[in-house]
């Protein structure tokens, strides 16, 4: 037990937990918009339920670490002259699924579908589809959560540890993040953007993972990421001194003609 204090490990640790809560922000960011659309005496049901599923897929990736890296190269379909590993093709359903919920979440947002159906009294999302929706995506991201786990520390210990801490860090912050984009819809509008963006990086890590990590992909994502979301705070602090503009939705007559 002496190994896990001392000033590597503890460094090792800190450092684990800030890179696991930085590669977890849009993990936050999905599992809010879906939250979002569950009622909301289920919100919170649902949160728990996120945060105990992360903790334990992510500590038993973890303790499968040294047989998923040796899986690493080693093909179980085989497309033409292209083959693909475990990951590849987690990486690949995991971007794909990403992009879909996440294109058809700007459609409710700009189509009017959602209000439409919380207005016949049907419910946002079923709490079901919303917990597999959660986890689906979860274990995506899991893997890069790994990943930077095994490359930073060296105990298995530490990274679960770490993995926990953060896997709470983001629990804790997450009921905030879900009512500050819910209360912003320029900034919704804006993650659900970036979440397509994240789906495509996703199909080029499946596609080929030493080309995409060569190219540091998901840095540029997050840089653009962070630029958009300075550059959003200080709209709103020049919109709090304007009255914000208000569209005007058409009307028709009884007739069907068009009021200007």
């Amino acid at each position: 037990m002496e190994h896990l204090f001392t000033s590597e490990s503890i460094v090792s640790f800190l450092v684990l937990v800030i890179l696991e809560v930085v590669l977890g922000i849009d993990n936050v960011i999905f599992v809010s918009i879906i939250m979002s659309r569950l009622p909301q005496e289920l919100q919170k049901k649902a949160r728990v339920f996120w945060m105990v599923t992360g903790i334990l897929v992510r500590s038993i990736l973890l303790f499968t670490l040294s047989w998923l890296l040796s899986q690493k190269g080693k093909s179980i379909l085989e497309i033409g002259d292209k083959g693909f590993d475990i990951a590849s093709l987690v990486m690949l359903a995991g971007g794909l699924f990403l992009i879909y919920k996440t294109v058809m979440e700007i459609h409710h947002k700009l189509e009017g579908e959602e209000a439409d159906a919380n207005a016949s009294g049907k419910p946002k999302l079923s709490f079901s589809k919303a917990i597999v929706q959660i986890m689906l995506i979860d274990m995506v991201f899991s893997f890069d959560s790994i990943i930077t786990a095994g490359g930073t520390a060296k105990h298995l210990e530490i990274m679960v540890a770490a993995v926990v801490v953060a896997m709470a860090v983001m629990f804790l912050f997450s009921p905030a993040i879900a009512a500050f984009i819910a209360k912003h819809p320029t900034l919704k509008m804006l993650a659900l953007s970036f979440l397509v963006m994240i789906g495509l990086v996703l199909l080029v890590e499946g596609w080929d993972s030493e080309k995409a990590h060569d190219l540091h992909l998901k840095n540029y994502v997050y840089f653009a990421m962070a630029f958009s979301f300075i550059v959003e705070m200080l709209n709103m602090q020049l919109r709090k001194k304007t009255k914000p503009v208000e569209l005007r939705m058409p009307q028709l007559t009884e007739d069907g003609e068009k009021v200007s």
